[in-house]
């Protein structure tokens, strides 16, 4: 795989069938596209956001559990995001 660079964790890719290929590996369809270093990179899925809030790509959010009057924080990885 050829990746040019990544935004927001999401790989961009020098050429569509990789992008694609990513995309269908993620549960996404289609593709959009990005130019970085003045070439244009392909990314899996049909917008940018999409493949942000659609990806099982890790994001690593604390949380607060309080369990038996102690407090623990958890990491946990979520595909969800702010973007």
């Amino acid at each position: 795989m050829s990746v040019l660079t990544n935004i927001n964790g999401i790989p961009l890719f020098s050429t569509l069938e990789e992008a694609l290929a990513w995309a269908s590996a993620n549960s996404l369809v289609g593709y959009h596209t990005h130019v970085y270093s003045g070439q244009t990179g392909y990314m899996g899925g049909v917008n940018h956001t999409t493949a942000i809030n659609t990806t099982s790509t890790p994001t690593t959010r604390t949380t607060r559990t309080t369990t038996r009057n102690t407090t623990r924080n958890a990491s946990i990885r979520s595909s969800n995001s702010s973007y």
